[in-house]
């Protein structure tokens, strides 16, 4: 099949910020502008025939899953446009018929490249054949696959140790694709298995092994349907997972209230209309949030914690009406040291730390006291700060006295970003896999997987940046622009010997390179993956633990583009040989076979073929859930006590949390319009309270620059600066501001980090602003 046609010319993707306007926020989310939005971006990119055919199996039994969000499907049929918006965006940007060919990079140095701004790259199009960049040279060259897997492999062998390379992975990649990724490291004899979870819910996961035994939420769709309570805390659904908006309008038919807990007044917590039914066409939509608590950054702790107090109060009032005795009795530990520590928690001090006043609170407490079924969901608003274990065991410890953990309708529900993120942990890619993974791999494959914990993302910058690490490979994702710290970042990828990216679209992490470069183009959820044994299908694993096949159908931008199995096991080949214990080419020939590794690895999963065959998949166990089962060392859920923290603001300074714009998902910059905060043209704007511009002497429309003040180890203040920032006066706690990544990952050291589960802390950021 030949390469599509390329124009002559680059395509065009005005960035310029002086288009930059701003208009009233939105009040709703989705309605006919979102289909309307999601159509054209679709013939922009796809043309009628090719969106038409490509939307029709977006999220269908027979189609492939949405590379966006990890948010699942209904069990049962499911409706023609099981998408939403940014689920259209997503697929719009990998099925283009744009390409990027060798012509391309003929055009344009790296140095040309590196000027580009994310947004920029990513409209070039899909990559089409292996690209080097050797050392001296000043632009991307052709390669040969052969010649690429050998460059990766004269690197690895002349490593002193293999830990001294590094191996991402992105939260895209199929279940097969991650099993094999983790099983060719750890053969290698490392386990640097740094990924994007590190980066986003590594908090949820480090909180909720400590507090029930798993690191994964315990609830489906249905219960959030048959729930008379949901609480929504640092998530914003509208733009972040849309379809779970459906999810809430059916909770909320069935009688159930929602408490949105967020600094910011987001447009998919306030209403939503839905396209496919008429209120969402002609009419208002639905109301979502019954109460809306404006809270401040870092203040959730403290909140649960007030509650939890409150909570116990109401029981002294009417014993046994809301703790649940006799659950707190057969199934948890460490009740009584919990109890002492939140009785004596102050709630002027959770006013304090909140920002909300008495009666919201005690109205809030009132809800969860009555509430028969409680879910409580949470996002990167809460994982992404110093205290975010602490704060998610203190979600969980009002869960558990209430009884809500094995109970229908109720749970604990962090809501995953990236379509397979869960599916890569589950599949062993994680630096620190339990024994019992390990021994089933090699007890597989006759091989000895290393024990000693390997890198994480924050210590693989490190690494790199200490010249401890030498080669850099990123199956999926953009490093450079998904990671903290962002010059930082940069100096540590330049110092490697080797860096290789294996990728659909051009981004930013190829243009900050090792000494030696490679661009590896991969096959997307959407394309037809073909090979010896015929088409394959792949596996995902959504946020609430259901496995699904996903079937691409489009063909490959060129005959050059490889799948991620089959770039893994040629490298795998080619590394080790043709007669290393584990069978890499039947593996690349047939990938139900590496289903029945998976079948005999991975815990769960017995009997794997059959059971992800069947119309929706199956559900992973989790014993919580399932059985009120809880393996941890206790063998019960344990109530988690930790001294109450919250953020507080400096005098004259202001705390930042980094977001997404609604037109982006992660790194991937879809276009430069916020439409529900009223953005327009441009992407470098900071939300501010208007009472705190008046403060600072600045008003709406100003330029700054944003300026971050932290201490290092060493006790000495330390900056780092965001340059030309258009504020705007929005509604956000006063103390508080916003602004959107990665244009803002400067601004976030890398030692600012989550205690226990080293995430970056990107939502409590102390800055000033200074006139630009």
């Amino acid at each position: 099949m030949p390469t599509r046609r390329h124009p002559d010319r680059d395509i065009d993707a005005d960035v310029d910020e002086r288009n930059l306007t701003v208009t009233q926020r939105k009040h709703e989310a989705a309605g006919v502008k979102a289909v309307m939005v999601s159509l054209k971006r679709g013939l922009e990119s796809m043309g009628l025939l090719r969106t038409t055919a490509t939307l029709a199996k977006l999220n269908q039994r027979h189609g492939f899953d949405c590379p966006g969000c990890a948010w699942p499907e209904e069990h049962g049929g499911r409706k023609l446009a099981e998408f939403c918006e940014n689920g259209a965006k997503a697929v719009a940007e990998e099925a283009t018929k744009r390409v990027v060919t060798r012509e391309f990079f003929a055009r344009h140095t790296v140095a040309e490249l590196q000027a580009q701004p994310e947004y920029w790259l990513s409209q070039q199009g899909r990559l089409t054949e292996p690209m080097v960049l050797r050392a001296g040279d000043d632009r991307y060259r052709p390669i040969t696959w052969d010649d690429a897997y050998g460059l990766i492999a004269d690197e690895l062998r002349a490593l002193d140790s293999p830990n001294e390379a590094v191996f991402y992975t992105s939260g895209r990649t199929s279940n097969e694709a991650a099993f094999l990724y983790q099983l060719f490291v750890r053969c290698l004899g490392t386990n640097n298995l740094p990924d994007c979870s590190n980066m986003c819910h590594e908090s949820s996961g480090t909180a909720l092994i400590d507090s029930i035994g798993i690191g994964k939420g315990s609830v489906t769709v249905e219960d959030l349907i048959l729930s008379d309570l949901i609480l929504i805390a640092g998530q914003n659904p509208g733009t972040n997972h849309p379809r779970m908006l459906s999810i809430l309008e059916k909770a909320k038919a069935n009688g159930a209230k929602i408490i949105a807990i967020n600094p910011l007044p987001e447009a998919g917590l306030i209403r939503f209309k839905d396209p496919q039914k008429v209120h969402g066409v002609v009419g208002d939509g639905v109301p979502i949030a019954d109460e809306f608590v404006q809270l401040r950054l870092g203040g959730d702790m403290a909140l649960f914690a007030g509650l939890g107090k409150l909570l116990l109060e109401a029981d002294d009032r009417d014993p046994g009406s809301v703790v649940d005795r006799e659950f707190v009795a057969d199934h948890t530990a460490g009740f009584d040291d919990y109890e002492r520590r939140t009785r004596d928690v102050d709630l002027e001090t959770v006013l304090e730390a909140t920002g909300i006043d008495r009666e919201q609170l005690d109205r809030v407490a009132a809800m969860m006291a009555s509430s028969q079924r409680t879910v409580v969901c949470w996002a990167m608003g809460l994982t992404q700060h110093k205290h975010a274990v602490p704060t998610i065991t203190e979600i969980t410890n009002v869960l558990l006295m209430r009884g809500m953990i094995g109970k229908p309708g109720a749970g604990l529900c962090p809501v995953r970003g990236h379509s397979n993120v869960q599916g890569d942990r589950t599949m062993g890619i994680w630096e620190k896999m339990p024994e019992r993974f390990l021994k089933n791999l090699d007890d597989r494959f006759g091989i000895h997987s290393p024990r000693e914990h390997g890198l994480d993302t924050v210590g693989a910058i490190r690494a790199m940046r200490d010249g401890n690490a030498k080669v850099f490979m990123a199956m999926g994702g953009n490093f450079a622009s998904a990671t903290p710290d962002t010059e930082v970042t940069e100096a540590a990828l330049r110092n490697c010997a080797l860096t290789v990216q294996v990728s659909t679209k051009l981004n930013r992490s190829h243009l900050v390179h090792g000494r030696t470069a490679l661009i590896l183009p991969s096959l997307g959820r959407t394309d037809r993956d073909i090979q010896a044994s015929g088409k394959q299908m792949v596996s995902v694993e959504d946020s609430m633990s259901m496995v699904h096949l996903s079937r691409g159908s489009l063909h490959p931008p060129s005959e050059q583009v490889r799948s991620e199995v089959a770039i893994i096991c040629q490298l795998a080949r080619t590394v080790f040989g043709a007669d290393h214990p584990v069978p890499w080419a039947t593996f690349n020939t047939d990938y139900d076979t590496i289903r029945d590794a998976i079948a005999a690895v991975v815990p769960g999963c017995g009997d794997y073929n059959r059971k992800v065959r069947a119309p929706d998949g199956f559900q992973l166990p989790h014993p919580p859930r399932d059985s009120r089962e809880f393996h941890t060392a206790t063998g019960k859920a344990n109530f988690m006590t930790y001294p109450v923290e919250w953020v507080a603001v400096p005098e004259g300074r202001l705390v930042l949390q980094t977001l997404r714009s609604h037109d982006q998902y992660n790194t991937t910059i879809y276009g430069l319009d916020d439409r529900y905060r009223g953005v327009r043209g441009g992407r470098r704007v900071v939300f501010v309270n208007p009472a705190d511009l008046e403060s600072f002497g600045l008003s709406d429309g100003d330029r700054v620059d944003i300026v971050s003040e932290f201490t290092d180890a060493e006790g000495h203040l330390q900056e780092r600066r965001a340059k030309d920032f258009a504020v705007i006066a929005y509604s956000t706690p006063s103390g508080n501001a916003a602004a959107y990544y990665p244009e803002t990952n400067p601004l976030v050291p890398l030692d600012h980090t989550a205690t226990k589960s080293n995430t970056p802390v990107s939502k409590a950021i102390v800055i000033r602003l200074e006139r630009a």
